[in-house]
């Protein structure tokens, strides 16, 4: 596991253990026991190399404005490639299991349950769409009573064509691909959507057209296209920081249209 990060105080909670893994939620905000808070739980990407170069501290710097704003803003530590016999199915198991714990743990949290965002970006884009889309894949079984779909879904430039990414990167799982393909289940199902992704990256024309066919489907999802724009041009750091200032700009913009109004 690489190390995690964290340039802003955190309190770190686990939310799940499997064996003697224990995954934490990163909340860069303090705890405010019955606040009735929003919340954004944020799914870093990279999260299918062995060796991630991205981990929760990802959207450290997202998730501390959004604490700012009153939100209780959370990274999550999820399975990902790092993990011995790692599979993408575990970490969509794990991202249904963070919402589940964190709206069984409402109070104590100061989050609304009601008012819950997932955001993802690239491979923690595809865990937080396929937890809202494959009912067969949850792995806690005592607790299915708790919704795990959230109120709102903000992604960055995800693989949405299972099949290619199992062909690619997990040929044993070849005969779980298309039941692990949001490309190849197009349905309503979705909560409301905000969808970035740059022209200029490689899974540009697979993102629009997974979008477009939801739309169809009766989903509703806002699509902006970054002209130009590569794979990750909205992390912190990047493009002197321009285009980080502007997606999270059309965050709380969506996020105030949805689940902080």
């Amino acid at each position: 596991m690489s190390t995690i990060a964290f340039e802003y105080p955190v309190v770190k909670l686990t939310y799940k253990t499997v064996g003697e893994r224990q995954l934490s939620l990163y909340m860069v905000a303090p705890l405010k026991k019955g606040a009735n808070r929003p919340a954004i739980l944020f799914f870093n990407g990279g999260s299918f190399s062995p060796h991630p170069s991205l981990n929760p501290a990802q959207f450290q710097h997202q998730a501390d404005y959004f604490s700012t704003l009153g939100m209780a803003a959370i990274c999550v530590d999820y399975r990902n490639g790092a993990d011995t016999g790692f599979a993408p199915e575990q970490a969509i198991k794990d991202a249904k299991s963070a919402v589940r714990w964190v709206r069984d743990h409402c109070e104590e949290l100061g989050v609304d349950p009601d008012r819950i965002a997932m955001c993802g970006a690239s491979a923690g884009g595809y865990v937080a769409v396929s937890s809202i889309m494959f009912d067969h894949l949850d792995d806690d079984a005592d607790g299915k009573r708790t919704n795990t779909v959230p109120n709102a879904l903000v992604v960055f430039a995800a693989g949405m064509d299972g099949v290619d990414i199992m062909d690619r990167l997990f040929p044993d799982l070849r005969d779980k691909a298309l039941a692990m393909s949001p490309l190849h289940q197009i349905r309503r199902c979705l909560p409301p959507t905000l969808w970035m992704c740059g022209s200029s990256d490689g899974i540009f024309e697979q993102n629009r057209t997974f979008v477009e066919r939801m739309i169809q489907a009766g989903n509703r999802i806002d699509f902006i296209a970054y002209e130009g724009m590569e794979h990750g041009f909205f992390n912190y750091g990047r493009h002197e920081n321009q285009y980080y200032y502007e997606t999270r700009s059309e965050m709380e913009r969506f996020l105030a249209s949805t689940i902080t109004c």
